[in-house]
């Protein structure tokens, strides 16, 4: 018997009727274009550096109003929106960076996503040594860990995961000669189905599950966590996930086995998402922003052909949103902050 009932709500979507749904995509026109120069003529004159661009360097007259509109989905409508298309080749890369946190900044509030203080990543395929440049982190017993940064870095394919942020924001820059395809499926569809199929193991994953940290996120010398896979608050759901950290942490001493019972849950969890995902396409000069809350992402393998002009690269931004939702007590180890619309999540300190 499960204490938790069905999920309702614009979230709470299957991939079969979202893929050809127009309800996450937003068309720049022509006037919005024209506003985004005119607002990085307005920094560049400034000297203004993409680091340091808050809403009021970047005015977006009539665009920040769509962008409020993409809050609003992002928050209380599907959790995802594909913000088409930015004419990537215009600009440089330095005034690509500006354009994308300038566009950022009228959506939500940009979080270091690392303890280097990055604040912006560059997805790429850096190769086969990558591990070894990025994290390759010994866990003293069997076994090596390869940190997010490392992972992301790569070519390989994705499990679905959440990021430790309320949004994580994509820009595509180039794309791959193959692949690279983005995984998207809804945590609370994710719920119900689990709740149908399953309703012990529903209540398996509202329990405790312990997470590595490995250096990434703040903790001390805590190098484990434990949160639940899904919470509710005040009837808003919430799923943070990262398999890759669960079982990164059973090589950590001290830290308990997971049971069978556990192991079950991840696996048809991962099932679920998989059956209920659809794929979704960036093409360069498109934004993609994911409510990490209510969406797992994951992502296809991806071949490059550099020689072509094919070689993937997308800008990655996490944010703090003023529109968020309360999550639930004890989330604190993860978040820092439980209460709506706070400053939370990010690696290290946050930015202003």
């Amino acid at each position: 018997m499960t204490m938790h009932g069905a999920l309702t709500g614009p979230d709470a979507w299957l991939g079969r009727t979202m893929a050809d749904s127009p309800v996450w995509i937003r068309e720049l026109s022509s006037a919005a274009l024209a506003e985004i120069d005119a607002a990085l003529r307005g920094v560049r004159q400034r000297g203004v550096p993409w680091q340091s661009i808050t809403r009021a360097d970047f005015p977006l007259p009539s665009l920040g109003m769509l962008l409020d509109d993409v809050a609003v989905e992002l928050e209380r409508g599907c959790g995802m929106v594909k913000l088409r298309r930015i004419p990537v080749d215009r600009y440089d890369a330095e005034a690509l960076r500006q354009i994308y946190v300038g566009i950022a900044s009228h959506v939500g509030h940009i979080l270091f996503q690392n303890r280097r203080g990055e604040l912006m990543r560059d997805i790429r395929d850096e190769g086969a040594e990558v591990g070894r440049r990025y994290g390759q982190v010994e866990t003293g017993q069997s076994g090596v860990f390869l940190s997010s940064y490392a992972r992301t870095l790569s070519n390989g394919g994705l499990r679905f995961h959440t990021d430790r942020c309320d949004v994580v924001g994509l820009l595509c820059v180039r794309q791959a000669r193959a692949g690279g395809i983005s995984k998207l499926a809804s945590s609370v569809a994710v719920h119900n189905t689990i709740l149908a199929r399953r309703p012990d193991l529903l209540e398996v994953l509202f329990q405790d599950f312990w997470r590595s940290r490995f250096g990434e996120e703040a903790g001390g010398e805590q190098l484990a966590y434990a949160l639940p896979l899904f919470g509710v608050r005040d009837g808003k759901f919430t799923s943070h996930y990262s398999r890759t950290y669960i079982e990164s942490a059973q090589m950590i001493a001290g830290v308990p086995k997971l049971g069978a019972a556990e192991i079950e849950a991840m696996n048809l969890l991962d099932a679920v998402a998989e059956e209920q995902s659809f794929g979704m396409t960036l093409e360069p000069g498109d934004i993609q922003f994911l409510n990490n809350h209510v969406i797992y992402h994951a992502r296809t393998p991806f071949e490059d052909d550099a020689t072509a002009g094919q070689s993937r690269l997308l800008y990655r931004l996490w944010l703090w949103m003023p529109n968020s939702r309360p999550l639930p007590v004890g989330h604190e180890v993860l978040w820092g902050r439980v209460e709506p619309g706070v400053r939370r999540g990010g690696i290290g300190q946050e930015a202003a």
